[in-house]
Formats: structure tokens, sequence, C-alpha cells
């Protein structure tokens, strides 16, 4: 499901940028991932107890690419996105199969923070 606050093009270039985000994660393309963000981007990351701060473009590829190679059957799957002009909530579900073969998963949330049509800020939070 999915709500838009204002059919403006704020939001409509918010909500384009965060399904080209998930599309982007999901298909493990750190490359496409960093098209999508500003020169400036923030992503934390869900590691307890407060979570990894990542500033700037170098670090978030070094994230992100440690993440896609620690799990390269993982998947994120949207329940939930809200977006308010330049602003995102997401709601997912992280898939994963584990090194036995058990499936695992988690659930969580993304406070999403675009800017000039890109992701600015991801602030990720889970349950558990």
């Amino acid at each position: 499901m999915m709500s838009v606050s204002a059919h403006d093009a704020v939001s409509a270039a918010t909500l384009d940028v965060v399904h080209h985000m998930e599309a982007a994660v999901n298909q493990h393309d750190v490359d496409a991932v960093m098209r999508l963000c500003t020169d400036d981007v923030v992503w934390e990351s869900t590691t307890p107890p407060d979570g990894d701060r990542f500033e700037g473009p170098i670090a978030v590829r070094a994230a992100l690419e440690a993440l896609f190679r620690d799990s390269n059957d993982a998947r994120f799957e949207t329940e939930d996105l809200s977006v308010f002009g330049e602003s995102a909530v997401l709601r997912w579900r992280y898939t994963w199969k584990s090194s036995d073969g058990a499936d695992g998963h988690v659930r969580g949330v993304d406070l999403i923070r675009a800017r000039d049509g890109k992701i600015a800020e991801m602030l990720a939070y889970v349950k558990g």
C-alpha cells in the first residue's frame, strides 16, 4: 500500500527516487544506488544498539558493498510506503537464507529524506 500526501511535483520526485532505490538495492547494484544519492548522503544501518552512520558517498558505497557481499540472496520487500514532500516512510521486510539454508527475516522502517530528486538521508530501524 502506498499513499501520497499531495499530488505535487516534490512528492512525485521523492516517490520516484524511492522506487528506483528499492529496485537498485534488490538488484544489489551499488553503482545504481549511488547515482540516486546526493553528494552528502547519510545512511544509518540497523546495527544495534544505535545503528552505524555512514556519511558521504565513499562511506555509503563501502557499507553497501559489504551488505551485498555478506547477503547475496537477501531481498527487501515493501510493506508500506508513505511520501510527504521530500520525506518518506518505508516499512519493509528483509528476507535471506542462512548458511544452513533456513529462511530468515526481520521487519523494519526507513525514514527517508530526499533533495532535488535524490536520496539525501536514509535512517533504518528494525524490530527485534
